[in-house]
């Protein structure tokens, strides 16, 4: 157990540093270990009843939970810490046999019926180009894009969660994306339009959070997975658990309704394990830099390049500045 634990640790610490030196992420072929299946890990919980939208599903639940649990600060759930992301079985919703270790690589077989014809469509190409080049040749976060929700919820670095009596704050590590949940409230819309993280409403059925979210923007299920719609809309439950070994966890049951993009609704469950060995080596979540560091860009037939040093484009994450020449305007004055 213990080598395992460190064998861990050092996996995350790899991640941390690719994160800070703004490199890439390494391939979910890498981060095999990390995210597929293991024994113990939880099976997907399906809606107790088919329902037609995602607010349908809600409602019944809040029924169910007699309008909610009223929790104080003394008696809400406490999700402190840094939580890394484990085990999804969100693949296989898309592809035969499909896991994390496939996701993004070659293999696997996409799935009749349960995309759009339009969707499936885009889908098959999307891996046929994997399958071609190893990879998908461009993904939207390599130019500062937001991922969307439904990627949110699985992201290979690591998130933060603060629960009050009205709100819950969900923070991801990646692009600093915050998800702010109103605690029994109702959907307000005053943009008149989406956003990355769509509008986020819950309550909560004792120690388990109940979310429905909408108006998000497009994006996609993951790198290598399919697009969702800007219909998109999720039912998530979310619950800390204890495993037998002692491990702290956070299980995601989410149920995606998207009238555009999938045939029916469709279930998964995500998990995240408390990471305390994070904190004890300092790791903390910083404020990304896409904007002032990212060296990608599309070239005209769609595929990801990069500026590297010595281009004249290129801007050098540890050290890019508009003001060179005025002391004091470093953006790394810890290493000169």
């Amino acid at each position: 157990m213990r080598i395992m634990n460190i064998t861990r640790t050092l996996k995350h610490i790899i991640l941390l540093v690719i994160f800070c030196l703004g490199f890439q992420a390494p391939s979910f072929g890498q981060m095999e270990t990390l995210t597929d299946r293991r024994p113990g890990d939880p099976p997907v919980e399906y809606p107790p009843r088919n329902f037609a939208t995602a607010e349908e599903h809600y409602n019944y639940l809040l029924e169910e939970a007699n309008g909610g649990t009223q929790h104080t600060m003394a008696t809400i759930p406490v999700w402190d810490g840094l939580w890394s992301p484990g085990y999804n079985s969100m693949p296989s919703l898309f592809l035969e046999g499909g896991s994390m270790a496939v996701a993004m690589s070659p293999g696997g077989v996409v799935k009749e019926g349960v995309l759009t014809p339009a969707y499936e469509a885009q889908f098959r190409a999307r891996r046929a180009e994997i399958e071609e080049y190893g990879e998908q040749l461009y993904d939207r976060l390599t130019t500062c894009q937001y991922p969307g929700t439904a990627r949110w919820l699985w992201e290979p670095y690591v998130k933060e969660f603060a629960n009050t009596p009205k709100q819950t704050w969900m923070l991801n590590d990646l692009m600093n994306e915050t998800r702010r949940v109103y605690i029994n409230a109702e959907h307000i819309n005053i943009d008149g339009k989406h956003s990355a993280t769509g509008d986020s409403i819950g309550f909560w059925d004792d120690e388990k959070l109940i979310i429905w979210t909408k108006w998000i923007n497009p994006a996609d299920y993951l790198r290598g997975m399919p697009l969702t719609s800007n219909q998109l809309e999720m039912v998530e439950t979310w619950e800390e658990v204890f495993t037998e070994e002692g491990l702290r966890q956070l299980i995601t049951q989410v149920t995606f309704y998207d009238p555009i993009g999938l045939q029916s609704p469709q279930s998964a469950v995500y998990v995240h394990t408390s990471s305390p060995e994070l904190a004890e080596f300092g790791a903390r979540i910083r404020n990304w830099e896409c904007s002032t560091s990212s060296n990608s860009y599309q070239d005209e037939n769609g595929r990801t390049f990069f500026y590297l040093p010595g281009d004249p484009e290129y801007k050098d994450p540890r050290g890019f500045t508009d003001f060179p020449d005025i002391p004091g305007q470093s953006l790394n004055p810890m290493g000169q």
